[in-house]
């Protein structure tokens, strides 16, 4: 994915430097920017230090505990933020104000790979059609690797809201088999080594139709988090990534 003039190069802030972070890190090196922070739990009260001349953008993933207060404080600095941490969006809306309250930037996704936002799009066309023919019932698998700390994954969550806003049938979703024909139906999975696996599965009496977006590596969510950060430079706002790629289906 190469959609950024790369001219512009940034000083990134890390928040968060597991798995994810390094492959962020990797890759935000690849394409010529530096990194002068890389923060975690090893070191949080650094983050306290940072400033706006310090950085150009921080790219947060870090966890559903600290995600919040990471953010916060980098807006507060005039630091604008992409996050992709899961777990913690009950308070995203009073994250979103802040943005808008000091003209920062904040571009939040649940994915950030271009393959799954695609998904999120076909999901919901999906369930509008499916909504005249109830006799079939929607249900979701989702796998991830074991370390993942939060269930459903941030991107089931954004499925499901996808089927909810388009299928009458379904009023809320559970992570669990549920028997209420109103529940939609999350079963989540953890298996070492998987980047991300969602099916969803509409099953009637004689036949089933199901879609699944499988990840092969962590490198797409990581890329993508980089280009939204490049994307962000300028900006104030707040943004997903169906502004960045003008997704309008």
């Amino acid at each position: 994915m190469n959609l950024i003039n790369l001219k512009n190069y940034m000083k990134i802030l890390i928040l968060g430097y597991g798995k994810m972070g390094k492959t962020i890190e990797r890759i935000a090196l690849n394409r010529n920017h530096t990194v002068p922070y890389k923060i975690d739990l090893n070191n949080q009260d650094t983050l306290q230090a940072v400033t706006k001349e310090d950085v150009d953008v921080a790219i947060e993933f870090s966890s559903p505990e600290s995600a919040c207060q990471n953010i916060r404080t980098c807006l507060e600095k005039g630091i604008p933020v992409v996050s992709g941490t899961t777990g913690w969006l009950d308070r995203k809306n009073e994250i979103e104000q802040l943005a808008k309250e000091t003209g920062g930037g904040f571009f939040y996704a649940s994915n950030y790979s271009v393959g799954v936002n695609l998904f999120f799009h076909l999901n919901k066309i999906l369930a509008k059609i499916m909504n005249s023919f109830p006799e079939y019932t929607p249900t979701m698998e989702e796998i991830h690797h074991t370390e993942k700390k939060d269930a459903p994954s941030g991107t089931a969550i954004t499925l499901a809201e996808g089927i909810l806003d388009n299928l009458n049938r379904k009023k809320s979703w559970v992570n669990a088999d549920t028997s209420n024909s109103d529940e939609l139906a999350i079963i989540s999975k953890r298996i070492a080594d998987v980047p991300g696996t969602h099916i969803i599965d509409y099953s009637g009496k004689i036949d089933s139709i199901e879609i699944k977006h499988t990840a092969h590596s962590r490198e797409g969510f990581a890329e993508g988090a980089v280009v939204a950060a490049e994307w962000l430079q300028g900006k104030s706002g707040v943004f997903g990534m169906d502004d960045m790629l003008k997704i309008t289906v």
